[in-house]
């Protein structure tokens, strides 16, 4: 079973960025998985942040994060970066990599991936 570790969170000032990355162990390929990073605050449901198709052809995100989140794909296609820009106190979450690979696309729905890491803390505070 495809296993994934998150990497590069950490504590940051609002309007600092962070750069987290997601890989399979092992070196596995990621390059037919539709790769999303979910992020989920203390108390509220699991969000999905932003995903990116099999191979990278499209990506998407939430509207709370577009224009400073960023998702891409390393050329080995072994990692999955999430470059996070201006941040705010309100980024501030659990955020985990996961894959599906059913049909290697991004459905929308977080419960569609079937792949999980661990997840890596990302506090947003002056």
């Amino acid at each position: 079973q495809l296993q994934l570790v998150e990497s590069g969170g950490g504590l940051v000032q609002p309007g600092g960025s962070l750069r987290l990355s997601c890989a399979a162990s092992g070196g596995f390929s990621l390059d037919y998985y539709a790769i999303g990073w979910v992020r989920q605050a203390p108390g509220k449901e699991r969000e999905g942040v932003s995903c990116t198709n099999k191979r990278g052809g499209s990506t998407n995100y939430a509207d709370s994060v577009k224009g400073r989140f960023t998702i891409s794909r390393d050329n080995a296609r072994t990692t999955v970066y999430l470059q996070m820009n201006s941040l705010k106190p309100e980024d501030t979450a659990v955020y985990y990599c996961a894959a599906s690979g059913l049909t290697g696309e991004c459905s929308g729905y977080v419960a569609d991936f079937a792949s999980w890491g661990q997840g890596t803390q990302v506090t947003v505070s002056s």
